[in-house]
Order: structure tokens, then C-alpha cells, then sequence
């Protein structure tokens, strides 16, 4: 059962939501048919963690990308083999860095298009794909498949901070002016909970293997902004509802042209 706070948006950016099937009716119908249609042959991935966690401390040289964490198991398996450990640019590592277990965290979820056991993406993820959408025309499209699992829609970062990303409580915000790869790495909690962050970080790049995705961090920053807005959840559900009974305003347009500008308004 869903929790009463919790909103189809907010499921939508951590784990698969549970909408129910009013909500997702309501949503279908704001999608033209070629888009249910690709929703409805949303395929499932197979088992690619192991591969992609291997590209991404490989692109993120063992680092937690949000604090410089280095990855507590690979130096400890130097150490054994070399007596002392390196890192990925040739430093050595001292008692006085940061070490962390890393993992590997997906900016949109894995669990989105984990097929179910009659082989099709159910009901639910349908509607999170159908939210996310609305947010980012076509953004499914990087997601698709296969896709969830490429190194371009995976970061880097230490057990607490995949925590706080997961839950939106730690974001990555574009900085344009800078190098392309540069982000603001804000947070909602209290920043000595969760420090170092604010801070300022330049992602690294790798030859062959992708970089995050732009497009998908600024998805999952427009998501956490939106719902920390004071009753921004309660209001999509509103406006949700109306669409599900076929409210209409007295000039003959609906809430959902509201819903769609309080979503580019987040990209503004």
C-alpha cells in the first residue's frame, strides 16, 4: 500500500510506484497512441550490474563521485598485492583521504523496466515512465530496454551517498558556464549531515566508456526540486485525480497544461 505522502513523481524517481489503475488510465490519456504503444513494448534488461559497475569505477577511477571517496575493497586488494596502494592517477593513498565501499547508482532506476514474470513492464512502471515523459519528451527513449544499464545512466558513489541520491536528498545541478562535465552537488538535508557536500565537482571522462548523462541528472535534479516545493507532491496528485474524473476549467482546458509548465518551469 502506497504511503499517503508519498507521490506517483517522488515513486517515480527512486523505486517503482504503485499507482493505481485509475491514475494510470489518467495518464495514458495525455499520450498519443505511438507513445502507449512504446510504453506498452517497454522490454525488460538482463543481469548487466556486475558489467556496468565495472565501467563505472573504471570511468570514475574508483572514486565516489560526490565526495572523492576512493574504493575501500580495491585498495585494500593493492595493498595485498603491492604492499602499498595507488591510485587511478598514480598517487599513493594515505591514512589521510577518505575511503568508502562504492556502488554503483542509477540516475533513473533500474527497476523501471525489470520485466515481470509474465515478461511484460507492469502497470506501474508504465505510469513512472509515462510521469517521467511529462518532465523530459522522449527521455524514455535513453532508458529503454538494455539501456537502464549503460554507463551513461550511472554514477559512482559511496553506500550513504547512493542513500541520499536515491531518496532526493543530494542532486547534481548543470553548471553550463563551466566545463561541460562541472556540477553544483546541492543537498535538502542539513549540509553537515551529509558532508562534504554543497561542493562544486568536475565529473571525470573516459576514452570508450560514456559519461553521465546531462539530460538524465537534470531529470532526476527537476524531479527532487518539484517535490520539495511546499505541497508540490499533493498538488500533481490533485491534478491527477482531475484528470482521472474529466474535470475541465470553465474555458474548456484541464490542469494538465499547469502540470506541464510546472515542469519546464523547473528546467528554467
Amino acid at each position: 500500500m502506497k504511503p499517503a505522502n508519498e507521490s506517483p513523481v517522488r515513486a517515480s524517481a527512486y523505486k517503482t510506484p504503485r499507482p493505481s489503475p485509475a491514475q494510470h488510465s489518467a495518464l495514458l490519456k495525455v499520450l498519443s497512441q505511438e507513445e502507449q504503444r512504446r510504453i506498452d513494448d517497454f522490454v525488460g534488461t538482463p543481469e548487466r550490474i556486475l558489467a556496468l559497475r565495472t565501467d563505472c569505477l573504471e570511468r570514475d577511477r574508483n572514486r565516489c563521485v560526490a565526495t572523492s571517496a576512493f574504493n575501500r575493497d580495491e585498495a585494500q586488494a593493492r595493498i595485498d598485492r603491492h604492499g602499498q596502494a595507488l591510485d587511478d592517477d598514480g598517487n599513493l593513498l594515505t591514512a589521510s583521504q577518505r575511503f568508502a565501499a562504492l556502488e554503483v547508482a542509477h540516475i533513473i532506476p533500474y527497476g523501471l523496466t525489470k520485466v515481470e514474470d509474465n515478461g511484460r513492464v507492469g502497470e506501474g512502471k508504465k505510469a513512472a515512465i509515462a510521469i517521467l515523459n511529462m518532465f523530459d519528451l522522449g527521455v524514455a527513449n535513453l532508458i529503454e530496454g538494455v539501456d537502464i544499464n549503460r554507463p551513461y545512466n550511472a554514477i559512482t558513489l559511496s553506500h550513504d551517498m547512493h542513500k541520499e541520491f536515491g531518496n532526493l536528498k543530494i542532486y547534481f545541478k548543470h553548471l553550463p558556464e563551466d566545463a561541460p562535465s562541472t556540477y553544483y552537488i546541492g543537498t535538502f538535508r542539513a549540509p553537515f549531515l551529509v558532508e562534504p557536500i554543497p561542493l562544486t565537482r568536475t565529473l571525470f571522462t573516459h576514452p570508450t566508456i560514456d559519461p553521465p548523462s546531462q539530460r538524465l541528472l537534470t531529470l532526476h535534479y527537476a524531479i527532487a526540486h518539484i517535490l520539495h516545493i511546499s505541497g508540490a507532491g499533493d498538488y500533481i496528485d490533485e491534478i491527477l485525480r482531475d484528470m482521472e474524473l474529466g474535470f475541465v476549467c470553465e474555458d474548456g482546458s484541464t490542469q494538465l497544461g499547469l502540470m506541464v509548465q510546472l515542469a519546464l518551469g523547473v528546467h528554467g
